[in-house]
């Protein structure tokens, strides 16, 4: 089989990954055409001792320039990614998202694996920064409040207030611009965290994570339906991970046509 008929399983997900870059499936898919017309012309060369996804995915890299005249995508997800400067948001796009190790990512992008992991890390910060929200804690276990407190501190972002009842938390959320939620549901003086975040997301949409030990209370299917629920006792690494997924891909819904 021809070298080039083996890149052909592959050019689906090229186009993915060039969709992810650019930020536009026109223009991903422009860049991938041109891509491969370099290689057919002679313009480029392909390099045969890399396994044809690696030698596909460097051919693209070696032909693709960022256009600066593109505008900013709205969608938040690619928002945050154009964020992140160009080299590591490769770098990023490749290992994350196409599963590329980092030894065939540096192959790629004509780099060392101790570069992509510079990268990598770049990335992430730029990420965390550009995520960085005001967080409501509805938790009415003191010992249990101050761990999510850590980390909530720890992953960036600011703990603008623990309410213990539903009272208290739709009284600090209408004092202050909360970004992100994270409630429990069952609360100091009886009252339902479920409740609270009925009343919040009245007010406004945004993002919430429940955190609580009776998760079979929330699958009902009646609003709020979680999206992200975490199950006491819980582990601080995935508290986190759930905290920078929900934000990184949280849209707020469209408001409602006026009548």
């Amino acid at each position: 089989m021809a070298f080039s008929e083996s890149f052909k399983p592959h050019i689906p997900y090229l186009r993915r990954h060039a969709r992810l870059l650019t930020g536009n499936q026109a223009r991903g898919d422009a860049a991938v055409r041109d891509a491969l017309q370099a290689a057919a012309a002679g313009q480029v060369t392909i390099d045969t001792e890399l396994p044809p996804r690696v030698a596909l995915y460097h051919l693209f890299h070696a032909c693709w320039q960022p256009d600066p005249s593109s505008p900013p995508q709205q969608d938040r997800p690619q928002a945050h990614l154009d964020r992140v400067p160009a080299l590591a948001r490769r770098a990023l796009l490749l290992t994350s998202v196409e599963g590329f190790p980092a030894r065939d990512a540096a192959r790629i992008l004509g780099l060392t694996a101790t570069d992509i992991d510079l990268l990598l890390v770049e990335a992430q910060n730029a990420i965390e920064a550009d995520l960085r929200t005001r967080v409501l804690i509805i938790e009415d276990e003191p010992i249990v409040a101050l761990d999510i407190e850590a980390i909530v501190s720890d992953a960036g972002h600011d703990v603008e207030g623990v309410a213990r009842t539903q009272r208290e938390a739709v009284d600090l959320f209408r004092a202050s611009d909360i970004g992100l939620v994270l409630a429990d549901i069952q609360l100091a003086d009886g009252s339902s965290g479920i409740d609270a975040v009925n009343d919040i997301l009245a007010d406004q949409d945004v993002p919430v994570i429940f955190i609580t030990a009776f998760p079979e209370r929330l699958l009902t299917g009646e609003r709020p339906e979680p999206a992200y629920l975490i199950t006491k006792p819980f582990m601080p690494e995935t508290v986190a991970a759930t905290i920078g997924q929900v934000l990184f891909f949280f849209e707020p819904a469209e408001p409602a046509p006026a009548q």
